[in-house]
């Protein structure tokens, strides 16, 4: 395999992880008050998704590491597609707390392989000072493009049926989500050869997991560079969680029923993904402007924190004036958080090894989740006392703060003195 044919795979795997996620953006939230959920509750079932998630983080991190980055996709690919299927039928708190579940399953299990499977192969073939930011830069553009074109379909398709019908409006792109999810098993299992995995027997793998886990998260932990970028992550959730749990709510109000206002927010959305894959294509760019990796993220995080403040200040606006400022509130936030999250994955993947390479990036993750995690209740439980501009404000200036986190940046070091040896025979 070349490293330009590992590249289209890789954009392909890309692009249909993150379109069912698109698909059911727009709806999900709607969908749930629908059919009788308080946002209190809307709040609970995001956040046993975050917690299932952040359980399985490093376990199935360890397992891709160990076992291969293609078996850990396809099993993400299949509980996607059970998730979204028990999501489109779900009309209890109880439904809906299992399609959460089996979300944070396949959510856990989908994070990093892909990525890990494409520079493993390109170290293979160009050999371990291959440039990463081109192509890692490619696949978040992909992804981003995914949940652009997803969430316009999304939000759009429950317009195309009418009420009666045998598919509940809003029930239909969970199902368009899972049909996605099942070209992805089919295109993982037939398309992703494993690169520079030996063999093991079942037996080997349940005892080389907890190794690589405990291996990895000393790594993650110890390393003063890669445990400021563990905290970045975590602001990012804080940062998606502000406008991915309060902007749908709004913009129904504003557009007057719920079909109107996932249409709404497809468009707002959509904006915003656009923004994010032009902030992948430039994160290169901005890093050599910027005079380095971690100053372009550190000017990443800043850009978003502003657009949050955006949000905040233009909350009592109606009517087109709200929707346009949403817009271009979440062009320029997932910018900023495009470029920052994708020179922070350049340098975690830079400071690993095959070994660890999933296991690290997964910490990342569970970083990610555990922030979403505790400010879906946080912002949950303020936006209902004081409104969402209050909510937004507070995450505002909690993104703002982690900015710091790149000042004055760790030197990145040799990988073999990122951390202790994780055992030997261990694969490099």
């Amino acid at each position: 395999m070349t490293g330009r044919s590992a590249l289209r795979r890789y954009l392909v795997v890309s692009f249909l992880t993150w379109l069912p996620v698109g698909l059911t953006m727009a709806v999900m939230v709607l969908l749930m008050t629908s059919r009788g959920l308080s946002l209190a509750q809307v709040g609970l079932v995001t956040t046993v998704f975050s917690a299932v998630t952040i359980a399985l983080e490093l376990p199935t991190g360890g397992l891709a590491d160990v076992a291969g980055r293609r078996m850990v996709l396809a099993l993400s690919a299949a509980f996607t597609v059970a998730a979204l299927v028990m999501m489109a039928v779900s009309t209890t708190v109880w439904m809906f707390l299992v399609t959460g579940v089996l979300k944070g399953v396949a959510r856990a299990l989908s994070s990093g392989p892909a990525t890990s499977w494409y520079v493993d192969t390109l170290h293979d073939v160009e050999g371990r000072d291959a440039d990463l930011k081109p192509g890692l830069a490619r696949g978040g553009a992909m992804e981003s493009a995914a949940l652009c074109l997803g969430v316009l379909a999304g939000g759009f398709a429950p317009l195309l049926l009418g009420p009666g019908g045998p598919i509940p409006p809003l029930a239909l792109p969970p199902l368009l989500g899972a049909v996605a999810a099942g070209v992805l098993l089919v295109v993982v299992v037939l398309a992703m050869p494993e690169p520079s995995h030996a063999r093991r027997s079942l037996g080997a793998v349940l005892r080389e997991v907890p190794r690589t886990v405990a291996g990895g998260l000393r790594m993650a932990v110890r390393g003063a560079l890669l445990r400021r970028l563990m905290l970045a992550a975590a602001a990012s959730g804080v940062a998606l969680t502000a406008v991915e749990l309060l902007t749908p709510g709004r913009l129904a109000e504003l557009a007057g029923t719920a079909e109107l206002g996932g249409a709404a927010y497809a468009v707002v959305a959509a904006l915003g993904f656009a923004g994010s894959a032009a902030g992948s294509s430039i994160a290169p760019w901005a890093a050599r402007v910027a005079g380095g990796s971690a100053r372009g993220a550190a000017a990443g995080v800043a850009l978003t924190a502003l657009s949050i403040g955006g949000l905040a200040a233009t909350a009592g606006l109606d009517g087109v004036a709200g929707l346009a400022t949403a817009g271009l509130a979440y062009v320029v936030m997932f910018a900023g958080l495009s470029v920052a999250g994708m020179l922070c994955l350049e340098l975690t993947h830079t400071a690993v090894t095959a070994a660890q390479r999933n296991t690290v990036t997964s910490t990342s993750s569970l970083s990610l989740q555990a922030g979403a995690g505790l400010s879906n209740l946080g912002f949950g439980a303020l936006a209902t006392q004081a409104g969402p501009a209050a909510a937004w404000s507070v995450a505002a200036a909690l993104v703002l703060v982690s900015a710091l986190l790149f000042v004055r940046m760790p030197a990145l070091g040799t990988r073999e003195s990122a951390s202790a040896p994780l055992g030997a025979g261990r694969p490099q």
